[in-house]
């Protein structure tokens, strides 16, 4: 330390030591001591030179140990990058080509040594530097390289040479995850998938058939399915008369879609003694997190399947439900008991709320308002106020909207959305009907409103659904919602004292959702008819209200001029907006075509969109012709609407559905 500070005092720099020293000398020569002045002069000078000397040699050593450090730095450096332990290659961004490379990136691109004559993309033809222009510091997707994955990390740098867009490099390093992905892929596969299997119609089925057949009939199903499943390494149970669980890996849940689950149409073949045959209802629940979550959306899958009439599967996941079958006609599992429980349901629900206001979809129609009138019926009985929420300037049923409102008790029952979110409280009842899904209602915002809601249908549960209703009564096998309420009249009054005009109201929902009682209907259909007709309903005044003006019969067979055959269906697709009502009619029209199965009526709307209306007469189901352009309905009548498209392109989805359906 002491040897340190005595070096100190003899710096160049050292100012104060220089300027006493210098001081003294003059003092010394003012004082005439010139002796003594010239020696302090020459002792000054001498340290001067000492001092530029030992800065000289200071300079040369600090060069030297610069010179050495970074000698050892670039050594280092080349050293590291040359024995990095992962592959590592430097290229030019424009064209790929290999600026440099250490020997394990051309190792496992099969090379020895080190290679700049080539391009990162000849070695590797997957590769692509274009997520490195993007800002991205790894590469989004794996890439495979003799037989192992890597996941790619790299930067940009640019190079001290200004050769124009040849001066941006890439430096990729390539990190082997084979091991890692291989894991994540076993674990991916290995989920656990879920399958609730029903039989729909084990009543129907097991109906009049002796013990022996129907342990022939319950064996045959048990056989086909233990044939379905003996592939999938899982386990079959049955846990109800009619209900079995599957459990499986997800590895083989793309086998069973690609198969188009073929055991529907096993079970199928399987018919008792009077030609029943039998049908089932697959609910598969997948992409849970554990068993316990999987077995929930198969549940919620299976109760979907048979809400939209049976003999389909449904795939639920954490997201949506997807459909697959449901071709055959819906197997009607309503009674008598199930109409009066849910009639009573409803009466309670009405007594309880303070008012009930009535909803439909969209464009109402005749089963929507029909429908509307008969909860209106059953809230009078109660002595509640009851209100339909529609607009009736844009329904499909205005002359029988103006068939009510001329009798005193509808003068003042049809209000909009507006004035029913005014009039809403807690305690007030929504009833939607004619429609489960809610984007489809009159207005969405009313129904989120509504703390107590109840849902009436007969169209088969779509992907989107108003969940978490108090009452819920879907019944797709119905010929129309009016055909439901009128059971549930039947039950619910003591004394059937319907107007004429509401009798007639629901009488014509049936009557057009039937078309004058020719699709769809059973003997419940004409029981409902029957009760309705016995409660003042006049056919006659029903026939009337489904009369259209000349206009709109011209404009319904310009809409037919235009129609062609495809695939045994009849598709007209006019270039003008047209009334919704004269396209549904034209639909129907086309149906009277020796031929046609199915028909569709594509317009353009006055919103820049495109509407279809379909209908069916055969074995052709529309509804799921429908849901793959959004839209839904039922398997005789469904529509959708497609916003923001041109007419062309609209009409390239339809029959790209058409196809996807019957190639199905």
């Amino acid at each position: 330390m002491k040897k340190n500070n005595s070096q100190s005092v003899f710096e160049p720099n050292t100012m104060p030591f220089l300027f006493f020293l210098i001081v003294f000398a003059v003092a010394t020569l003012i004082l005439k001591y010139y002796y003594l002045a010239a020696a302090e002069g020459v002792a000054i000078l001498a340290l001067i030179i000492y001092s530029f000397i030992n800065r000289s040699r200071k300079r040369k050593a600090l060069k030297a140990y610069i010179e050495s450090v970074t000698y050892d730095t670039e050594t280092a450096k080349n050293n590291t990058l040359m024995n990095f332990p992962l592959p590592i290659v430097v290229f030019r961004l424009n064209d790929s080509r290999i600026v440099w490379g250490n020997e394990k990136f051309f190792s496992i691109c099969g090379l020895n040594g080190v290679r700049t004559d080539r391009s990162v993309a000849e070695l590797v033809p997957e590769f692509s530097g274009k997520w490195l222009m993007e800002g991205k510091s790894q590469c989004p997707n794996l890439l495979s390289v003799g037989g192992r994955k890597y996941q790619i990390c790299g930067n940009i740098v640019r190079s001290a040479k200004d050769d124009g867009d040849q001066n941006f490099m890439g430096i990729a390093y390539w990190i082997d995850v084979t091991d890692y992905d291989d894991i994540r892929h076993e674990y991916e596969i290995s989920r656990p998938i879920a399958a609730v299997v029903t039989i729909d119609n084990y009543d129907e089925l097991m109906k009049n058939q002796p013990e022996r057949a129907r342990n022939d009939l319950r064996d045959a199903i048990g056989d086909k399915l233990a044939q379905w499943g003996e592939d999938k390494d899982g386990i079959l149970i049955r846990f109800d008369r009619d209900r079995y669980l599957m459990v499986f890996e997800e590895r083989y849940m793309q086998g069973v879609i690609d198969e188009k689950f073929r055991l529907l149409n096993d079970v199928h073949q399987i018919a008792n003694s009077v030609g029943i045959h039998a049908t089932l209802s697959i609910g598969i629940g997948r992409d849970a997190a554990n068993l316990s979550e999987a077995l929930q959306f198969a549940m919620l899958a299976s109760d979907m399947a048979l809400s939209r009439g049976g003999d389909q599967a449904v795939i639920k996941n954490r997201f949506n439900f997807d459909f697959f079958g449901g071709k055959v006609s819906e197997s009607d599992t309503r009674t008598k008991v199930k109409s009066r429980v849910m009639a009573n349901a409803l009466d309670s629900l009405v007594q309880d709320a303070s008012q009930v206001l009535v909803m439909g979809h969209r464009f109402s129609d005749m089963d929507s308002i029909g429908a509307a009138v008969a909860v209106c019926i059953i809230a009078r009985k109660n002595g509640i106020k009851a209100n339909i929420v529609a607009d009736t300037e844009k329904t499909m049923a205005k002359s029988l909207v103006e068939m009510l409102v001329k009798t005193p008790e509808y003068k003042d029952v049809f209000i909009n959305a507006q004035e029913a979110m005014l009039t809403a409280d807690s305690k007030t009842l929504l009833v939607v009907v004619d429609t489960n899904r809610p984007e489809q209602v009159e207005d969405l915002r009313l129904l989120q409103s509504c703390n107590k809601v109840a849902v009436i249908d007969h169209h088969r549960r779509a992907a989107t659904y108003i969940d978490n209703a108090d009452l819920s009564y879907i019944e797709p096998a119905s010929s129309s919602t009016c055909e439901l309420m009128a059971e549930m009249l039947e039950v619910a009054l003591d004394e059937p004292k319907l107007l004429p005009c509401e009798s007639e109201a629901l009488l014509s929902g049936i009557v057009l959702d039937t078309k004058s009682f020719t699709l769809r209907t059973n003997y419940r259909t004409f029981d409902a008819a029957a009760f309705l007709r016995r409660a003042g309903a006049d056919t006659v005044d029903v026939k009337k209200l489904m009369q259209s003006g000349l206009e709109q019969t011209v404009e319904k067979y310009k809409i037919l001029q235009g129609a062609r055959l495809y695939r045994s269906m009849a598709v007209a697709i006019p270039d003008k907006p047209h009334n919704r009502v004269v396209a549904a009619q034209a639909a129907d029209e086309l149906l009277n075509v020796a031929g046609v199965e199915a028909s569709m009526v594509m317009y353009p709307t006055d919103d820049g969109g495109v509407f279809v209306s379909a209908r069916s007469i055969g074995d052709v189901n529309v509804q799921l012709i429908m849901e793959r352009l959004g839209g839904g309905g039922n398997r005789a009548a469904a529509a959708a609407q497609l916003s923001n498209i041109s007419l062309q392109d609209a009409a390239k989805k339809l029959f790209a559905a058409i196809d996807e359906y019957m190639d199905s």
